[in-house]
């Protein structure tokens, strides 16, 4: 691990293993498909990523599942065609995820991105894209699985947390680790001052797993 600053204060952070972008671009450009809940700030850490070529890909499709989520116009923004796939609109998760599949395969998908997607997935999404399903997590994996990772990390009261890069496996949040970057807790934090210091360092190691992701399984 090494340290590296943090672009919106002076509070250091590791991230590990730090392997420099140019050292892992894909030769050859991946085709993404990303799924979405809300607001959709690492949908836009992948797009810059790309966009400045330190990511060789290009995003098929977004699915969401919030009729409301602020992801879609950055989606707009960027070109990128959005598709609305509600969950309260299936009875079953594995009806979801077999729509989920089916829209991936439309667009020509090759690796999905779970970025910020909060619906938990079945083997019916997992199994279609084998070692090619990534998953950003806001703790430092095993510790504080599932949701509200944040809140768990301040009441468990440690020091450091931080946010993990994964694949995705039917036991949540518990797939090969790809990267993390830690991040300390500081004596005043709240959720919403740590999820901000956790989120600049979601946006510096998504676009850099997801090339190390492909490097190791492509």
């Amino acid at each position: 691990m090494t340290a590296n600053p943090v672009s919106v204060d002076s509070t250091p952070s590791l991230i590990s293993p730090d392997v420099p972008l140019d050292r892992s671009i894909p030769a050859v450009p991946l085709k993404l498909g990303i799924m979405a809940s809300g607001n959709g700030s690492n949908f836009e850490a992948v797009a810059e990523a790309i966009a400045s070529g330190e990511l060789n890909a290009k995003t098929q499709v977004l699915i969401y599942n919030n009729p409301d989520a602020k992801v879609v116009a950055r989606a707009e923004r960027w070109g990128v065609p959005s598709i609305l796939l509600n969950h309260r609109d299936y009875q079953k998760r594995e009806d979801l995820d077999a729509k989920i599949v089916e829209t991936f395969q439309q667009f020509g998908v090759e690796w999905v991105i779970m970025a910020g997607w909060m619906r938990i997935v079945t083997p019916v999404l997992i199994d279609a894209f084998p070692n090619q399903l990534i998953n950003i997590h806001p703790s430092l994996l095993p510790s504080f699985r599932g949701v509200r990772a944040v809140e768990q990390a301040l009441a468990a009261g440690v020091k450091i947390t931080g946010c993990t890069v994964h694949l995705v496996v039917p036991e949540v949040d518990s797939g090969q680790i790809l990267m993390q970057a830690a991040v300390p807790i500081l004596p005043n934090d709240t959720s919403e001052t740590l999820h901000g210091r956790i989120q600049v360092q979601e946006h510096r190691i998504l676009p850099r797993a997801i090339a190390l992701a492909a490097k190791m399984y492509q």
